[in-house]
């Protein structure tokens, strides 16, 4: 099989959310399917990130952290940006479309016979079939460790039938409320299904509800929880200037004194840069003892995770522009948040487009009353909202909005009377950065 052939065979699966939450949500089909292939998931030590927002980001900053201090690291995240090769890494390099192909027709061939074997009552989803691919690709590429981020949820993600070393959890806030739930709480008690009996807890204090089910959680479970709240550096609207719209500062780790230097910008990075420390100080004290403070520091130099305020300088073509993933309410804040304090001054163009199923109408409230001009487009993607739905949601906004039939369209109208100063934003789905990014040749 090809890798175009294995692509279009996984596209025909439907997309991963187009499921109802029974065929989906189900980790015994999951733990078959893994059987049949003996086991993968078991053969490679691995650490789960569940959260809202920012459990890529940590995710990408532990696993370079790994692969600096010496380990044979994977990482597997979702969803892509272009191609769904990036979702698995190996030392931070992409899996190939030879190896994909082939795993994937082992991979399908095993779930097409557990089909017709009425072992399965049907065909795994699409995230339950790349899951499977990247356990399989982690197993017999001999890894050290594997960094998993949590596809939706926790609690029923297929990724959650490895025993992980360490759980990791970020910010929690409301998205995906159709299969998560309504609340924060429930929304929490969804993610807090990756903690383990006995098992260690990576987190951050954040709101009263998510902190009471996760604490609650590790309790019920006498797991230990391991707070992150060292590894983050002041951030008060009084702290020396040297902490504030920055990702570099200095840090006390594993009782040494190393100065942080991150490529991931605005101060919610911050967090999830102390949650990965705190990741890797565990790990250093837990069977991975080439984790030294330096090759941490080295490590998070090195992190790159493309589409996060990810800046391009002006081109004969294009004016600068920001490729940022704000697909929720928090994300929508954070981003303007960064602009603020990065960009404060500059007159900012907004291509904005989003999934059907998110919260459009706040995040147009939240993003689009900055922007000098909006532009909405959709991806090219059956769950995307289109212009016109985006325009009708955002009718509480006072703000002119224009048009473009594509990403393509929507970049060339940025361009059209752009000055020096001007600065296009281009956020709001993967699907619509990953389209740009390709579009304007951002490095991914």
């Amino acid at each position: 099989m090809s890798y175009d052939s294995a692509i279009a065979s996984m596209f025909a699966l439907g997309h991963e959310l187009a499921n109802t939450p029974s065929h989906k949500f189900d980790l015994d089909h999951m733990r078959i399917l893994l059987d049949a292939l003996d086991h993968p998931e078991r053969r490679f030590p691995s650490v789960l990130i569940a959260g809202t927002n920012g459990k890529g980001s940590t995710a990408a900053t532990l696993a370079a952290i790994l692969q600096a201090s010496g380990y044979k690291t994977g990482l597997y995240t979702s969803p892509h940006l272009v191609r769904i090769n990036e979702r698995i890494r190996f030392n931070g390099a992409t899996i190939s479309d030879d190896s994909f192909a082939a795993l994937h027709h082992r991979v399908a061939q095993t779930a097409q016979t557990l089909v017709a074997s009425q072992h399965l009552p049907w065909h795994p989803s699409f995230f339950e079939m790349l899951t499977a691919i990247a356990f399989v690709a982690f197993a017999e590429a001999g890894l050290e460790i594997a960094i998993l981020e949590v596809g939706m949820g926790g609690r029923l993600d297929a990724t959650n039938v490895v025993d992980p070393m360490l759980s990791i959890i970020t910010d929690i806030s409301l998205d995906h409320q159709n299969f998560l739930g309504d609340t924060v709480t429930e929304i929490a008690r969804e993610k807090a299904g990756i903690i383990r009996p006995g098992g260690i807890v990576v987190t951050l204090p954040q709101s009263p509800e998510a902190n009471d089910v996760i604490g609650h959680a590790m309790i019920d479970l006498g797991a230990r929880g391991v707070s992150a709240v060292p590894f983050v550096p002041p951030v008060s609207p009084g702290a020396d200037a040297q902490w504030r719209g920055t990702t570099t500062y200095p840090l006390t780790v594993l009782n040494q004194d190393i100065l942080i230097d991150s490529p991931l910008t605005g101060r919610h990075q911050l967090r999830n840069l102390a949650l990965a420390i705190a990741a890797a100080e565990q790990l250093a004290l837990n069977r991975f003892p080439s984790i030294t403070a330096a090759t941490i520091a080295r490590g998070i130099h090195e992190t790159r995770w493309p589409g996060r305020f990810q800046f391009l300088p002006a081109s004969a073509t294009a004016p600068d522009t920001i490729f940022d993933v704000a697909h929720n309410p928090a994300g929508a804040w954070a981003l303007r948040a960064a602009l603020s304090a990065t960009f404060e001054d500059r007159p900012l163009t907004v291509i904005f487009g989003v999934m059907r199923d998110k919260a459009i109408a706040e995040m147009t409230e939240i993003l689009f009353p900055v922007a000098h001009r909006v532009i909405v487009t959709h991806a090219n993607n059956p769950r995307a909202a289109s212009p016109a739905e985006i325009r009708v949601a955002a009718t509480r906004v006072a703000v002119e909005i224009e048009e473009a039939r594509d990403v393509a369209s929507a970049l060339a109208m940025a361009g059209s009377g752009a000055t020096s100063e001007t600065l296009v934003v281009v956020t709001g789905s993967i699907y619509i950065v990953g389209e740009a990014m390709h579009l304007l040749g951002a490095r991914i």
